[in-house]
This record gives structure tokens, C-alpha cells and sequence, in this order.
């Protein structure tokens, strides 16, 4: 589990490749739910995404994971930062990004009063406008900085219907409009830019959506001109299940600059998955077992482990019904049916069902796998669940990253009146 070299390692990191004495080692230490966090296989990943696209300005989806040792892991290897949100921008800069791009999306007014206060403080910021609204709300707060304009294509694509971003109303000006904002804009701001994003885990049976994008926003760069990029947005898509291939990289780098065609601006691609899904894990314990009633069952009978994470510990399968790797490193015993199941009372709080594995027992260790994009991020204090600790791997150092937050820590907000 030792950091990688940034040009070494393999295209994919499988569950299976995380050594299950460090993992049990750093559990043992910590304490569980924890994520773990590798900082060489972020550097790995980044350095596949820069030999992708050497020509190309590639920027973090700050969004996947805000931590600092992975947003400083980022930006010492050269990429630069994409923020969601202001919170996410005032993170960027505080881990040391020289510029950085906020991409507004219907845009609270105390992020805007944020984002344009720390511009006027001399950071170098960037802003991505969806909508006119949004510009004027940026005038009357004497914002004439860089500009870039959002742009629905009314083509989108992703691993799930509420991840797909590209023809949704809520993301960007309509297409037919683009070239009017952008005129009108030039009157006030120093537009740099047009932006679009067709939606977020894009995989090889998504290239001929993801072409099209960027087709329809190389054809906008040529219409408007005088541009010092197209951003076509993130979303690389990585192998959640053990027998899904690679991304081909390279072919979607290839796909990509063939789709954008001969423009007088810069390619931009702004990956948050892709740095960081496979360098992170979910270590979980089991602290409950019980048959499943299934008289019918001709084979081993099912079981339920119940163990110490939950959806407000990894959402993701509550949220999008998305397939995670789950590994026993206890031992290894024959394998029967299980559904690994969280603390919280509602059905959706369940990491798979009825899922052939080892037999489990209370106190198994189990990891779960790609937990390093959108894990944390979305960990929530519902039900008054204290969010799990994580720890990073540099090489052979250790180091805690987050602390595991208490009930205490929990309530620390509430105003007693």
C-alpha cells in the first residue's frame, strides 16, 4: 500500500490490491468506520491524466474530496483546481492553488459575496456563470473580473440520471443563447472562457454523449472567438465492479481533441473521480449477524452483517444505487450469501445485498473499495451519527487526516435559549 512513483502503477487500483495487514493494522490503531486515503495513487492518477492530455489545462473537481493532503497531493502534481462552491474555493486557495475556478450553480448570495471578496483581495479567481441572473448579481458587486459562461449543450451523460448534467435546465444558458451572453457579458467582465459538463462517472458507453459536447462547444468557441479556453467538463469514469475494464484515457483524450477540432483556445477538463475513487477505501466493522429466513434456499443460507457504517458514512449506494467492492480481511471462509447492512433505520441503508462472500462473524473487518471520491464528501450527522475519521498513506508515513468526530462535536452548534 506504499505511495506509487507519479509516472508507475497501474491503470486501475482493484480492492484486492490494498494490503489487508495495513488495513487491519490501521483500523486496529484508529478505530472504525475509517477511510483510508493513499496520496501515490493520487499522484498516479494525476500523472495518467497529464500524459492524457499534455496540451490541456486539467483541473481538479475539488468536489470529490476537499481534503487538504490530497488537494496539496493535487496541486504539487501540477493540476489546478475546480471548485463547486465557496467553501471549496476558500479551501483551494488555503492549500496553497494559485488560481482557481468556481463554477456557480445557482449561486447562494453569501457564496458570491465570498468568492468576490477574496477576488478583490487579489486572489486569482475565475467565475463560471449559468445564467444572466447570475452576472447581474456579480455587477452589482463591482465584479469585472474573469469570466467564463456555462452552457447547456442539450446532450448529457453519467452513471446515474441524478448525476447527469449535460441538457438539464438547472446547468448553464441554453445553447441557442450562448453566443448572445457571451457578447453581452464582454461589455462588463473579461470572458475568458465557455464551459459545459455533460454529468459525472462518463464511460466508454458514454463517449458518443460526451463527443457530441464537445463538438457543439468547439463549434461555440468558433462562433464567438477570442477565447483563452473550452472547458468540456470532468466526469472520467472509473470501474466500480472488479470485472469492469479500464477507462481508456488515452481513447477518451483522443475522442476528445478530434470532437473539439482546430480552435484558438486551450482544451480544459476539470476530473475529480478519477483522482481519488481508487485511492480510498472504507474500513467497517461487523457488529451484528443474523440468518435470513429462506426456507426455500437449496444452497448456503443468506445472512445480514450488521456493521458500524452506514449511508451517513458512504451515501453513495443509498443515493445512486451504486455497486461497491466489499472484502472480508478477517479470513477466509466459504462463501454464502450476505447483505451487508448500516445502522440507520430505512431499507436504502444497505452497502449490497445478498452478495457471495465469506461467511461473516462479529468483529470482521470488511474494506470497502473506489470509497475515496464523493465518501466523505457526503457523509452526513444524520441521526446524530458523528462522521468517521480518515487517515492519509504517504509512501511508508501515516498520518490522521481528520479526526473521528463526537456527539459532542455534533450538537457544538446548537444555541441552548
Amino acid at each position: 500500500m506504499s505511495g506509487e512513483a507519479a509516472d508507475t502503477g497501474p491503470t486501475v487500483r482493484r480492492l484486492a490490491d490494498w494490503s489487508a495487514a495495513d488495513l487491519r493494522d490501521l483500523a486496529a490503531e484508529h478505530g472504525t468506520p475509517l477511510y483510508v486515503t493513499d496520496l501515490g495513487r493520487v499522484r498516479g492518477n494525476v500523472a495518467r491524466l497529464r500524459a492524457a492530455f499534455p496540451d490541456a489545462d486539467v483541473r481538479y473537481a475539488v468536489k470529490a474530496h476537499t481534503g487538504r493532503p490530497v488537494l496539496e497531493a493535487v496541486r504539487e502534481a501540477g493540476l489546478g483546481a475546480e471548485c463547486a462552491a465557496a467553501g471549496e474555493v476558500v479551501r483551494a486557495l488555503d492549500a496553497g492553488f494559485e488560481s482557481v475556478q468556481y463554477t456557480a450553480v445557482n449561486p447562494p448570495a453569501g457564496d458570491l459575496d465570498i468568492v468576490v471578496d477574496r477576488w478583490r483581495a487579489g486572489a486569482d479567481l475565475t467565475v463560471v456563470a449559468g445564467a444572466r441572473d447570475t452576472l447581474d448579481r456579480l455587477r452589482d458587486r463591482g465584479f469585472d473580473g474573469r469570466l467564463a459562461i456555462r452552457v447547456d449543450p442539450g446532450v448529457g451523460a453519467g452513471h446515474h440520471e441524478k448525476v447527469t448534467t449535460g441538457g438539464h435546465a438547472k446547468f448553464g444558458v441554453p445553447y441557442d443563447r450562448a453566443a448572445e451572453v457571451v457578447g453581452d457579458a464582454r461589455a462588463d467582465f473579461d470572458v475568458v472562457g465557455v464551459h459545459a459538463h455533460a454529468g459525472s462517472g462518463i464511460s466508454g458507453d458514454d463517449l458518443s454523449a460526451h463527443r457530441e459536447l464537445v463538438a457543439r462547444m468547439g463549434d461555440l468557441a468558433r462562433e464567438v472567438g477570442d477565447l483563452e479556453f473550452v472547458d468540456v467538463g470532468g466526469g472520467f469514469g472509473v470501474p466500480y465492479r472488479e470485472d469492469e475494464p479500464p477507462l481508456d484515457l488515452p481513447a477518451v483524450a483522443d475522442a476528445t481533441r478530434e470532437a473539439l477540432g482546430a480552435v484558438d483556445a486551450r482544451l480544459a477538463v476539470e476530473p475529480g473521480r478519477y483522482v481519488v475513487a481508487d485511492a480510498g477505501v472504507l474500513l467497517t466493522r461487523v457488529n451484528t449477524v443474523k440468518p435470513v429466513d429462506d426456507a426455500g434456499s437449496t444452497g448456503p443460507v443468506p445472512v445480514v452483517a450488521g456493521v458500524d457504517a452506514g449511508m451517513t458514512t458512504l451515501l453513495r449506494p443509498a443515493m445512486y444505487d451504486a455497486y461497491h467492492a466489499i472484502r472480508n480481511l478477517t479470513d477466509d471462509r466459504p462463501e454464502r450469501p450476505v447483505t451487508v447492512a448500516g445502522p440507520v433505520c430505512e431499507t436504502a441503508d444497505l452497502f449490497c445485498e445478498a452478495r457471495p462472500m465469506p461467511s461473516p462473524r462479529r468483529d470482521d473487518l470488511l474494506a470497502i473499495g473506489n470509497a475515496g471520491a464523493y465518501g466523505y464528501e457526503m457523509a452526513s450527522t444524520y441521526n446524530s451519527r458523528p462522521r468517521p475519521a480518515e487517515v492519509v498513506r504517504d509512501g511508508d508515513e501515516t498520518r490522521l487526516a481528520r479526526e473521528r468526530e463526537t456527539i459532542a462535536g455534533v450538537t457544538a452548534l446548537e444555541v441552548d435559549r
